[in-house]
């Protein structure tokens, strides 16, 4: 009878690595980019709408963009905590993405319920029907996916019940729309202090670097590992931003990425923000998200920063999931070397 540590030596995790995290090469489909009077389609699939008045404003909201809108069949539909069964919030977003009027797929808000969805996706229809499918938190499951089995980049920008404020808008027009290869840097307004007080960078280590743009939403991304809808990590830029989360588990979600062999394989690290991430009941005696960020990443000898303008606040990015991007983590910025839309 074999021995417990040979049994353990002829099954080890390197195959089981090998089929989560790295899916075989695929080629990149962008999406046509957007333009006045295109229409956007509207759907819930994770949360309910609980509001109509929700759904009414992301439709001004948009049309004020010069765009027309379009709902999805059950996008009022609720079972439970989620917006419908699985299969009729699938069935929007075919049917969203099978309309050759819709240029756009934009959910109204996360929640949860996305990964439910994965396995009855038709990624056939999807990569035959390519556009802008864009959202944050729990649609970071969707975002994922669908870039991992069908190459086509996907945006982590604002939901339908998102600020639609001067900011986050003029990154939406400039990456979606005139099809810019920004360079996303953070504000750096002093107001009428004597330095900077909001939306500073951090550098967690210098340098410059080249990769792939991919991430979201962490606690999202870290509970896909060991499924077959991530994408191959080598020589990516990992974004990741989160909300109300305490720092155990976010040093939990990082060193389940760590075991997982996805953050030796990634080429540059970005994170974004945590919103009402505090130390919980651990107080004072708790680890700080600085020390989390530092003991993790720094080890890792590649370029890292903290801060960037993504996650569960006003103001955000438009961040392509897909394209080639330089990381400059001296200077808090990310490069866009090539346009995300078509």
């Amino acid at each position: 009878m074999p021995s417990r540590r040979s049994f353990l030596q002829a099954t080890s995790l390197v195959p089981f690595l090998s089929l989560t995290a790295n899916q075989p090469p695929i080629t990149v489909i962008k999406p046509s980019r957007l333009k006045a009077g295109d229409t956007i389609g509207l759907f819930c699939p994770a949360a309910p709408a609980y509001s109509q008045e929700t759904v009414k404003i992301a439709q001004e909201s948009l049309m004020a963009l010069g765009f027309q809108t379009k709902l999805g069949p059950h996008i009022y539909d609720r079972y439970g905590y989620l917006a419908g069964r699985d299969a009729d919030r699938v069935a929007d977003l075919h049917a969203l993405f099978d309309d050759r009027s819709v240029k756009a797929v934009m959910a109204i808000h996360g929640g949860w319920g996305c990964a439910r969805l994965l396995p009855l996706l038709d990624y056939n229809l999807i990569q035959r029907n390519p556009k802008i499918l864009i959202g944050y938190s729990d649609i970071t499951a969707l975002l994922l996916a669908i870039y991992a089995k069908t190459g086509l980049v996907t945006m982590h920008g604002p939901v339908g019940s998102a600020t639609f404020n001067a900011y986050t808008v003029d990154w939406l027009k400039r990456v979606l729309i005139d099809g810019e290869a920004v360079t996303m840097r953070n504000p750096t307004e002093k107001g009428d202090n004597l330095t900077q007080v909001q939306d500073r960078i951090t550098t967690i280590r210098p340098g410059l670097a080249r990769g792939r743009l991919v991430g979201g939403n962490l606690t999202v991304l870290s509970h896909l590992v060991g499924s077959p809808y991530l994408p191959d990590w080598k020589n990516t830029i990992l974004f990741v931003e989160d909300t109300h989360e305490d720092v155990y588990r976010m040093d939990r979600m990082l060193t389940h990425l760590k075991l997982a062999g996805i953050l030796d394989q990634i080429s540059g690290f970005v994170f974004g923000k945590c919103s009402d991430c505090g130390p919980g009941s651990g107080g004072y005696g708790s680890l700080t998200l600085d020390d989390v960020l530092t003991e993790h990443i720094i080890p890792l000898n590649k370029p890292a920063y903290s801060g960037a303008m993504i996650g569960h606040i006003r103001d955000k990015f438009t961040v392509p999931l897909g394209i080639d991007t330089e990381i400059d983590a001296t200077a808090g910025t990310l490069r866009l070397l090539e346009s995300a839309v078509s």
